[in-house]
Parts: C-alpha cells; sequence; structure tokens
C-alpha cells in the first residue's frame, strides 16, 4: 500500500503545507530585514514549521500501525493536523503584520489572537495524548518499534507542557496590564544574546531548549531504531538480530532521553544558560552519561535466543506438518 493511502492523510497534507511555508519563509528571511525581540521576523515560521514536518509525518506514520480504534486515531489525528494549521496561520499572519505573535496583549485584537493560539495549543495537545493512549493500547509485533513509538510519544507530550509554563507572567508583568504577559527567557528578558540557529539565550534559561528536546523525541528515538535495525541486517552486528537486544537499547535510550529532557528543563528553569553549566548540572549529566553507559553494555553482554533453539522449535513444526500429511 503506497504512503498516500496508508498514512494518516490529513497529517501528510498537513507536513506537505508546512514544507510550502518553510519554503516562503526562507524567502522571507533573505527579502525581509525585520527583527522582532532580537530575531528576524520570519525565523519563527520557518522555525515551526521545520518542526511540524517531523512532527506531523511522524504522527501519519505512527497511526497506521494502529491494530485497533484506528476511526479514533484517525479523528485524533486530524484534530492534531487541523489545530497545528491554525496555530501556524496566525503566527504567519502576525509576521505579515509586523507583531508578536506569542504573549502579545498589546491590543484586544493580538490579545484575541494570542488567546486562540493558546486554545490550538491545548488541543493539539489533547489530541496527541490521545494518539499516546492508542498506541499504548495497540499490538505491534516488532515490540523494539512498539516501545519507541509509544516512549517518544510520552516524552514528546512532556515536552509540549513545557508550552504552558512559557505563559505565566515574568517578572514585572501582571495580567489584565502589561502588553507583553509570558516569555520563554528565564531571569533575563526576550531577545537577549542568542545562540546562532536556534536563537537560545546565551545569558540566561530558555524554555524553547526542554520545548524542542521533548517534542522531537519522536523523531530521534526513531532514528535510533532505525540505525539498530539496519545494522542488525549486517553480520559484524549479529547481536542486534535478536529482537530483546534491541528492545533493551530502546528502553535505555528512552529513559537517558527522559533524563536529559528533565536535565535540561531544570537547568532552564533555574536561569542558567544551556552553554554555560553549573557543577550541579555537570555532575547530573555525567550520572545520566554513566548510567546510560553501563545499562547499554549490560543489555549487550545479556542473555539471548540461541540460534540451535530456533531451529530446533522450526523443526518441530516442520515435524507436525509431516505428521498431518502423512495423517
Amino acid at each position: 500500500m503506497s504512503l498516500w493511502h496508508s498514512w494518516h492523510r490529513p497529517l501528510v497534507v498537513f507536513s506537505a503545507s508546512m514544507a510550502i511555508l518553510a519554503v516562503i519563509s526562507g524567502v522571507g528571511l533573505v527579502v525581509d530585514d525585520r527583527v522582532l525581540t532580537g530575531a528576524r521576523i520570519w525565523f519563527k515560521p520557518f522555525k515551526f514549521s521545520v518542526s511540524f514536518i517531523a512532527y506531523g509525518l511522524s504522527l501519519a506514520w505512527m497511526l497506521s500501525l494502529l491494530d485497533r480504534g484506528r476511526r479514533a486515531g484517525w479523528w485524533a489525528g486530524t484534530v492534531v493536523a487541523v489545530s497545528s494549521l491554525v496555530e501556524m496561520l496566525l503566527i504567519t499572519g502576525q509576521v505579515v503584520r509586523g507583531k508578536r505573535s506569542h504573549f502579545n496583549h498589546q491590543t484586544p485584537f493580538d490579545e484575541a489572537l494570542f488567546n486562540a493560539m493558546a486554545v490550538t495549543v491545548v488541543i493539539l495537545w489533547l489530541g496527541t495524548l490521545l494518539i499516546a493512549i492508542l498506541l499504548l493500547r495497540a499490538r505491534i509485533a516488532d515490540r523494539a518499534s512498539a516501545w519507541t513509538m509509544r516512549c517518544g510519544v510520552v516524552i514528546a507530550l512532556a515536552g509540549a507542557a513545557v508550552g504552558f509554563l512559557m505563559t505565566q507572567p515574568a517578572p514585572g508583568q501582571e495580567r489584565g496590564t502589561s502588553p507583553i504577559v509570558g516569555a520563554h527567557s528565564v531571569g533575563v528578558p526576550d531577545g537577549g544574546p542568542s545562540m546562532p540557529l536556534t536563537g537560545w539565550s546565551t545569558t540566561g534559561g530558555d524554555l524553547r531548549i526542554p520545548h524542542f528536546v521533548g517534542m522531537h523525541a519522536l523523531q530521534l528515538l526513531l532514528l535510533l531504531l532505525m540505525v539498530l535495525t539496519a545494522l542488525a541486517a549486517r553480520p559484524r552486528f549479529g547481536l542486534l538480530g535478536d529482537e530483546r537486544v534491541r528492545l533493551r537499547l530502546v528502553l535505555i535510550a528512552s529513559g537517558a532521553y527522559a533524563a536529559a529532557f528533565a536535565l535540561v528543563t531544570w537547568q532552564a528553569l533555574r536561569g542558567q544558560p544551556l552553554i554555560h553549566p553549573d557543577g550541579a548540572t555537570l555532575t547530573a549529566a555525567g550520572l545520566i552519561l554513566g548510567a546510560t553507559a553501563v545499562s547499554t553494555y549490560g543489555a549487550l553482554r545479556g542473555p539471548t535466543a540461541r540460534p540451535g533453539r530456533a531451529v530446533q522449535k522450526t523443526g518441530d513444526k516442520e515435524s507436525d506438518h509431516d505428521k498431518e500429511l502423512a495423517a
């Protein structure tokens, strides 16, 4: 069955529209020199559209694997696609107007647009939650693939939830009176010195970091699974041909990823830049790396399926089949 007919069509169409928007935003970055909160004004829709391409296609593929609850999954995916499209239309519309899309309460119209955007984010999160529940209930033959998707979507939900922290008033802001309520930076104003490409703050904490890390657990864990599967086909890495070994490695990677997500969230909430970690952050990172290394070694040294036993089972099946023919 072709990709168009087996994957979730609304999410595929949405991802294609985001690819078009990414091209338009790229052109905007070249021809439009306007700057807003310290960044080129078309940078936000460009980042969001690229992110949504990966997010939408991942969910579209996962929904094609459901063995039950497919109708509920179709509706959940459609809700995610529509709410995400509305959010991107609002963001792009504000860019065209030369206004901030997020945290903007300068005028009743700007506030209404931001509130509408907040509603779409909640709907998107709830739709993804339903997809996560369906994946947890799904019977997928390859356990490594099943748990990669389950862990990835759960971490993605946590990453998306970080966005709600950004809507809280920053120091000096008050709901109902301040033109800007909310911020992605912690300890410093938005729009200060930032890292190239990402735009993440280099002088304070930045909640966009755990938001990004969490949201893209889906793609990175699936990429790891693809690498493990590809290596399993090579004689040199025959150990990976055992499904149990791949499952162990996937679970270890998911645990390490979740721990890293928690670490960068903690770091951001303490107002600490990603590139300037303190001793506590470095210690926690070292513990995560050490635990991951030890666990990976144990997973590769653990018991695996014995080829002889598999042959014996196959032989038993063939023997039973011969007896049936003889009868």
